[in-house]
């Protein structure tokens, strides 16, 4: 596969890079460690819980594997094996419909068709309505979130991936051109049929988000959300992922009902908000840093929210926050740092994942925010100057000493792709408005001659 736009030469460079990182993905394939498979495990997980119920004793138990974190990352492999996540196929998905857009190369849109097969493959299959979690047991300070569990972190990715494809379906001339690698010999699915499942999926979705995911009321306007069915909310990125997605399904569906649990979990993150424009973690007096990607995930969740309702409480909120990422949230050279207000001590000095948020974050609110578009372009020409690697894939993390180049589909090279694939199909799309632009003012001068 090649992506095949012609535009300024940082574009065609992404084009390279894109071209380059498919061709790794079809070889390396599509499950990977990741950033918790050191924890993941029993040996792992155990000392992870026992960090949380005991930080002396528990420090001793998960100090070998803040060693290889640190030193030896390829020693993940040690640890756990290779998973498939769904949060990075929905990332995927996204991507290659954004390469499909830029290109109109049938080949994406197939590709992107085919990351949704594996969605509905990999859904919570214990619950009616379509929703996706991890993998693995995750261990936190609350818990052990079990496998497979719904995630209100994850799900509206997939819900994303679905609606953009099924949006790009209603409103392509090739529809019936697709190959039969969107529908398989096994399926009884033909590519128009597809709309129609596509569309019963996110309907599907929008009914978990409502249904399964908690509200806590916490003031007179505003309500927390659960992380998943189960836990008692107050996360303000799990708010702020209900509230776009319920907000989205509001007017894709017409439901009047969705907005006003959106407009509650929107109100939360708002009242919420910091004097300085930041938002912790979490309401809950502990989990109080600040850093970077989930940030990122509260402002863009903000973003979308504001493009598709003109909400001018979310604006305002907006511009403080873009006040505050930008002054606290990068370091000397420009770069995102992982936090403001850190937890505890880190074993890295940058992260992919950051990266990537930063450059998804920037592209929808430049146009509102035009402070954004300087770090945009700096982050980008850093991403392709030093984070690929030879196979075309991305490195993960900028240790303290060297880097972390173990590829993980869900921390970092899944977000990264499409972030890239999504700058791609924005200067595609503004290069289209000019030429537009430019055939107009041509027309009216030829005829005022």
């Amino acid at each position: 596969m090649r992506v095949t736009t012609t535009s300024n030469s940082l574009t065609d460079e992404i084009s390279r890079v894109l071209t380059a990182f498919a061709r790794w993905l079809n070889g390396y394939g599509e499950s990977s460690w990741d950033y918790q498979s050191f924890y993941a495990g029993p040996m792992g997980g155990r000392a992870k819980s026992l960090y949380y119920r005991s930080r002396l004793v528990g420090t001793a138990a998960v100090a070998p594997m803040v060693f290889c974190e640190a030193f030896v990352p390829s020693w993940r492999r040690l640890f756990h094996r290779r998973m498939r996540f769904p949060i990075a196929d929905a990332h995927y998905a996204m991507g290659f419909a954004f390469l499909y857009q830029a290109t109109s190369n049938m080949v994406y849109l197939e590709r992107a068709m085919h990351f949704l097969r594996m969605l509905k493959q990999t859904r919570c299959s214990q619950f009616k309505e379509y929703c996706w979690g991890y993998p693995f047991d995750w261990v936190t300070r609350n818990g052990v979130i079990e496998r497979q569990t719904p995630l209100i972190t994850s799900t509206p990715y997939a819900y994303e991936a679905f609606l953009q494809v099924l949006q790009i379906l209603r409103n392509s001339s090739e529809l019936n051109s697709l190959s039969s690698a969107c529908c398989p010999p096994s399926s009884v699915l033909r590519p128009l049929d597809l709309l129609d499942d596509y569309k019963q999926i996110v309907e599907s979705i929008a009914r978990h988000a409502s249904a399964d995911i908690k509200d806590f009321k916490t003031s007179a306007t505003a309500s927390s959300s659960s992380y998943t069915p189960f836990d008692k909310g107050r996360v303000i990125n799990a708010a702020a992922y209900r509230a776009f997605l319920l907000t989205s399904a509001s007017q894709v569906f017409s439901n009047d009902n969705y907005w006003k649990m959106a407009e509650r979990n929107l109100n939360f993150v708002i009242e919420n908000q910091n004097a300085d424009g930041s938002w912790p973690y979490a309401v809950d007096g502990v989990r109080d840093f600040v850093d970077h990607f989930h940030t990122c995930f509260v402002m863009k969740a903000l973003a979308k929210i504001h493009a598709l309702t003109g909400h001018q409480a979310c604006k305002e909120a907006l511009a403080k926050a873009v006040s505050y990422y930008l002054n606290n949230l990068f370091d000397v050279d420009g770069l995102p740092k992982p936090f403001s207000k850190a937890p505890r001590l880190t074993v890295y000095k940058r992260e992919l994942y950051d990266c990537a948020e930063c450059i998804n974050l920037c592209l929808l609110l430049r146009d509102r925010f035009p402070q954004l578009e300087p770090p945009l372009e700096v982050v980008v020409k850093a991403i392709l100057r030093d984070w690929i690697k030879a196979d075309g894939s991305f490195r993960s993390r900028r240790l303290y000493w060297g880097w972390d180049n173990v590829p993980m589909h869900r921390w970092g090279q899944s977000q990264m792709f499409r972030a890239l694939a999504f700058y791609l199909a924005e200067a595609r799309k503004m290069r289209g408005e000019r030429d537009q632009a430019s055939d107009v003012r041509d027309q009216k001068a030829a005829l005022a001659s």
